[in-house]
């Protein structure tokens, strides 16, 4: 599973608080056998590793060091976050996921929706809407193209329930191309 987390300047605040949160819990639902990675993006995109790892305790720490350091600033550039998770090659054998966390408030979203369409092969994509007002019309689109779901958590309360919903959604795939 790739995180894409935005920390651009538009999720200054409770939305930034609500983000981490949410990436929290899920790198606490992450079990041994599992490989993962998160992406953060504003301006640009820095992965935290250059491609998905093992869980195992260090690589764990590392990544709730990273999260905790995250704050928001600069611009919304989505593009190269989601190309870094589209283009990791991983084996075929395995459950292929992106969960991307922001607000959505982007400019060039026929350009990003494109780039999902082209690239998201065998993997699903889930979009988690973060704050008062996420470009819900976008982000819906998205997770249809990426074959997931759109998430909304508007308030910080919110966070526990709705990311529990989602990690039962990604924790039980369906099944798919059944002969």
């Amino acid at each position: 599973i790739t995180y894409i987390i935005d920390t651009s300047g538009s999720m200054e605040g409770v939305s930034m608080t609500q983000a981490r949160e949410g990436l929290s819990m899920a790198m606490d639902r992450l079990q041994p056998g599992d490989w993962f990675n998160v992406i953060e993006f504003n301006s640009t995109a820095t992965p935290l590793f250059r491609a998905p790892m093992p869980v195992d305790p260090t690589t764990l720490r590392q990544a709730r060091q990273f999260v905790g350091r995250l704050s928001a600033r600069g611009g919304t550039e989505m593009l190269p976050a989601l190309k870094l998770a589209l283009d990791v090659d991983t084996p075929a054998t395995m459950l292929r996921q992106v969960v991307f966390l922001t607000d959505g408030a982007v400019g060039n979203e026929d350009e990003i929706l494109k780039l999902i369409r082209e690239r998201i092969g065998d993997r699903r994509l889930f979009t988690v809407g973060i704050g008062p007002a996420p470009n819900t019309f976008f982000m819906t689109r998205a997770a249809q193209f990426g074959r997931g779901t759109f998430t909304y958590i508007g308030d910080v309360r919110e966070v526990q329930a709705r990311m529990t919903a989602l990690f039962r959604k990604l924790e039980q795939p369906a099944l798919t191309d059944i002969t």
